[in-house]
């Protein structure tokens, strides 16, 4: 654990001065379903207080109240902005999918975190504290697993940025979760280990990502190949930070930072997301 402290430490340095995403939603391209469809989408959202030890979290719970069957679940991971409408939207379109997500809040109190200056300080703690990642991400499965509408055996995660960095290392941590998709991540963190990765895994990068240097994709993909972990690293070209985002443009404009929204790359990831979801599902 000492040594993983370090290496939170060591990236917390790095993403309190870099990685930022936008909160606008999303729109993404043919929509597939993960169970056989109903005639009609209703989508069922409910708002969903819980607790880390003593902090009160505020997630966000949608699902297809048309499907009778349990389905499987999806926990989404927002940006370092915290629980804002970018993550709702997408759980609602995993819904549209056929799935039940949880948007998960991470700060606690539904925070979100107006400036890169506060969304870093906010992010950091996790970054220096993984026990903090993986208790967060345990109390979202516990409460998505209490409701009647989930298969239990069948969990996944997806994370945006920050979200990402959180469901790469969660998974390295042991979660029980059968597989996790990360958006535009930081990929430094938690090292490989065969004895707790038990979640197949797909990294959709952005091949201009300014964020992520070649040496932390080398070291990340060294360390899951020498353990055989089952991966995908998909990276889109021309797509940077952000890139499934589509108000990122404007956001990295207003900060000085370099986000941008790639339309094509945004609905190729989804299509890949989409086909790793059958695979593991």
């Amino acid at each position: 654990m000492k040594k993983q402290r370090l290496l939170f430490t060591a990236l917390a340095a790095v993403v309190l001065g870099a990685s930022a995403c936008n909160n606008q939603p999303a729109k993404t391209g043919e929509d597939t379903t993960a169970t056989t469809a109903p005639v009609e989408v209703k989508l069922k959202e409910e708002t969903v207080t819980y607790k880390d030890d003593t902090t009160t979290l505020v997630g966000y719970v949608v699902y297809n109240e048309n499907v009778t069957t349990p389905r499987p679940a999806v926990l989404v991971v927002p940006e370092w902005w915290g629980l804002n409408e970018y993550p709702k939207t997408r759980a609602r379109q995993l819904a549209e999918l056929g799935y039940i997500a949880i948007a998960v809040d991470m700060y606690g109190n539904g925070l979100i975190a107006p400036t890169p200056k506060e969304a870093g300080a906010e992010a950091g703690k996790f970054y220096t504290n993984p026990a903090l990642m993986k208790s967060r991400i345990e109390a979202a499965l516990t409460v998505i697993k209490s409701f009647k509408q989930t298969d239990t055996s069948r969990i996944a995660a997806i994370g945006y940025c920050f979200g990402g960095a959180v469901v790469l290392n969660v998974a390295k941590l042991g979660a029980p979760l059968k597989g996790v998709v990360s958006f535009h991540g930081n990929l430094a963190g938690a090292p490989a280990n065969k004895d707790l990765l038990k979640a197949k895994i797909l990294v959709c990068h952005g091949a201009d990502d300014k964020f992520v240097s070649p040496e932390e994709i080398a070291a990340f993909r060294k360390g899951l190949d020498s353990i055989g972990a089952d991966y995908q690293f998909i990276a889109y070209p021309g797509a940077v930070h952000a890139f499934t985002n589509p108000g990122s443009t404007e956001k990295g404009q207003q900060f000085n930072i370099p986000i941008a929204y790639n339309a094509a790359a945004d609905t190729a990831s989804w299509k890949d997301m989409k086909t790793f979801f059958g695979r593991i599902f």
